[in-house]
């Protein structure tokens, strides 16, 4: 399955076609049809071929929305399994004819697909969590994951830089299976280091004791040890406690991703106390863009995004608008850095620093504010 329109019978019906035009004779990628190659698991065997089927989708919605503009695609996806020949899929003339590929999911076959792109200076865009060592000396790579330790190395930094003011209180929650420690311990370092004052309580301290920890003069900042959602209903309902004795506190919360998932059951207290909440993406169900790409994602494939966080076809769409605009504006030149042009995400953000001499990693971060008037912003 190399063509498209091969592809095209595997993912079921399409209802409008992605534009391509012959190749010009200038090799400017500003002046002709992007060459755009797909290299992951498209099936229906198993989960992974199943998301992957929905993040194609959203790249092939991305290609119609920026044909509107007056940017032509011409997009070739390869089936790459988990036991596939990686060495004969790129043995395909049409590989090395793309000017960029979405790819791979599996590390195995990271290092022949790194090889490749070096080799024709194609740009490699690896979407999801996989291991890839050949970023740090291969020029041609974005890699969009970022792992666990840089997103709390991020959200660490946005504390420090919105919430400098703010009392911090700690509220140990009693979970044992938490891995956040390296975030309350990493944030209780900088703060010691900057000489802020904090205080420490827990779930099960008494009224009394709880209270003290915050302040009457300052806004306070709670920050718990877990991201699950049942301590995080106990925290709740023991702050809801505290603020029927002392209405005049002041108090907001700084979250986890994990917390995004929960909007069912704590939405109201998110908005009660001022949750800011920090994400590599917000997926938000009402706004115009999220609900006219679902809508569009219902008619042309006749069945509703995957009920996941993020969504897999909008974290597609996104990253196929992101680089492909990019390549139509700067060329082979674009390198995802902040401030190349504006585009505002439906869910996924993106902006990329490069690694030494080698490629290019995504640092974006939100802050996700639900505000106490009941609004949902998105603090970049």
């Amino acid at each position: 399955m190399t063509r498209f329109l091969r592809y095209f019978l595997l993912v079921m019906v399409f209802s409008f076609a992605v534009d391509t035009i012959a190749q010009v004779s200038s090799d400017d990628i500003r002046q002709r049809a992007i060459r755009v190659g797909v290299m992951l698991p498209l099936h229906n065997i198993n989960g992974d071929g199943k998301r992957m089927v929905e993040y194609y989708r959203g790249i092939l919605m991305a290609c119609d929305s920026l044909k509107q503009t007056g940017i032509s695609v011409d997009i070739h996806a390869w089936n790459t399994a988990e036991d596939a020949d990686i060495l004969k899929i790129l043995q395909d003339k049409d590989a090395a004819r793309c000017d960029i590929i979405f790819g791979p999911l599996y590390s195995k076959q990271m290092q022949a697909i790194s090889d490749f792109v070096e080799r024709n200076d194609i740009r490699l865009v690896i979407p999801f969590s996989i291991s890839a060592p050949q970023m740090l000396t291969n020029r041609n790579i974005f890699q969009i994951w970022q792992s666990p330790t840089n997103v709390t190395t991020a959200s660490i930094d946005r504390y420090l830089e919105n919430f400098k003011d703010y009392h911090p209180v700690f509220i140990d929650c009693n979970d044992s299976t938490s891995k956040k420690f390296p975030f309350t311990s990493g944030l209780r370092r900088q703060l010691d280091s900057r000489g802020i004052e904090y205080n420490i309580t827990n779930l099960k301290s008494s009224e009394d004791q709880f209270s003290k920890a915050f302040s009457r003069t300052k806004k306070n900042m709670v920050i718990l040890n877990t991201g699950r959602s049942p301590e995080l209903g106990v925290a709740f309902a023991k702050i809801n406690g505290l603020i029927l004795k002392a209405p005049a506190l002041e108090i907001s919360m700084f979250g986890y991703t994990e917390w995004l998932s929960y909007t069912r059951t704590h939405l109201d207290n998110f908005y009660k106390f001022d949750t800011y909440i920090p994400s590599v993406f917000h997926y938000n169900p009402l706004t115009f863009q999220t609900q006219r790409l679902e809508q569009k994602y219902l008619w042309n494939f006749h069945s509703e995004m995957q009920h996941a966080l993020p969504r897999f076809a909008l974290t597609g769409f996104d990253h196929a608008y992101f680089f492909l605009r990019g390549l139509h504006k700067y060329g082979k030149s674009f390198n995802g850095a902040a401030g190349m042009f504006g585009y505002p995400p439906v869910q996924t953000p993106l902006m990329f620093e490069r690694m030494g001499n080698g490629g290019l990693q995504n640092r974006s971060l939100l802050l996700v504010h639900y505000t106490t008037d009941h609004r949902v912003e998105t603090i970049k």
